[in-house]
């Protein structure tokens, strides 16, 4: 007997989030189908991978990273490779030298860097803030002023601070945010329902639902994930219809599958090579599980990444 496939058709989609100007622009978000779908309807835009560099400049402890960045002395000399590593559509610019008990650097120093890091590239900017709530709301504020006009995404107004992050990021310099909640379909929604009441439109925000390492728990987050697109397109929950980025570096290379010393577990292999696997295989699954866009740090994962997108839309 012969197959006859019946497409999924949903009347609602998710919202087209754009950031960046001019040519350089990227889109998450525009599908009426689940991950990967096209055989129902067409993707128009794929998803996209975010290339993320630290404000502490290269990771030394990684000779694959170390060797891409080789020659550059500053952070913008970092930042504009990182913009054109192959496979990349965005940067991603980790505050980690801001936060409090990592060297912190005061907001006005933090957002004289990231202008100086926006001054040599033109590709679409993600911020991802220094993991503080309280210096983020004043980081991001600081520095959506100093990027006005370039339609940066801001990662993450939370529900400790997103009436700050809001007001400074979307609404006084009509940037872009992330909405961040903890691996929780209610909180997702509930934290979109306030930033919304706030008079930020829907179509300005994405979700950063949160994720784990594979292995770490990450069927949670995939049911998670799967959830939110189901609650999307087939009940058209148009506070969940926000694409979703997930930030796959700052999980994966903080486990101990990517950093314990091979000399501790040589049946482990190589650290760096357990690693880039790590952030594939999370990458991956991220995306199959509903993510509009990832963001990593290896070179090498950056590419894998790039190719399982070609290969599947």
């Amino acid at each position: 007997m012969p197959f006859k496939p019946v497409p999924q058709k949903f009347n609602a989609k998710i919202n087209a989030l754009t950031i960046g100007t001019g040519d350089k622009t990227v889109t998450l978000g525009g599908e009426s189908v689940f991950p990967f779908y096209s055989f129902d309807a067409p993707i128009e835009h794929r998803p996209s991978i975010g290339a993320e560099i630290s404000d502490l400049g290269i990771d030394s402890s990684l000779p694959g990273v170390a060797e891409y960045y080789s020659g550059c002395s500053t952070l913008p000399e970092m930042a504009k490779r990182a913009s054109e590593m192959p496979g990349a559509d965005f940067l991603a610019i980790s505050l980690d030298g801001a936060h409090p008990d990592n060297g912190d650097r005061s907001v006005e120093d933090t957002a004289a860097l990231v202008k100086e890091i926006a001054a040599v590239v033109d590709c679409p900017l993600v911020i991802e803030g220094s993991r503080s709530v309280e210096k983020d709301a004043k980081l991001f504020e600081k520095i959506a002023e100093a990027l006005d006009g370039r339609n940066v995404l801001f990662l993450s107004a939370r529900e400790e601070n997103y009436k700050s992050v809001s007001a400074a990021a979307a609404m006084a310099y009509s940037q872009k945010i992330g909405a961040e909640s903890a691996v929780d379909i209610n909180l997702a929604k509930q934290l979109n329902v306030l930033i919304s009441q706030m008079g930020v439109k829907t179509e300005s925000v994405a979700m950063n639902l949160g994720s784990a390492a594979a292995g770490y728990g990450f069927e949670y987050v995939a049911t998670t994930f799967d959830r939110v697109k189901s609650a999307a397109l087939a009940q058209n929950d148009n506070m969940l219809q926000m694409p979703i980025i997930t930030p796959v570096a700052s999980e994966v290379w903080t486990v101990k599958e990517s950093i314990a010393a091979e000399e501790d577990f040589p049946e482990w292999g190589p650290a760096e090579e357990r690693g880039v696997n790590m952030e594939i295989a999370t990458a991956a699954a991220s995306l199959a599980a509903g993510s509009n866009a990832v963001i990593l740090r290896h070179p090498q994962s950056v590419a894998a990444i790039s190719k399982l997108i070609v290969e599947l839309i």
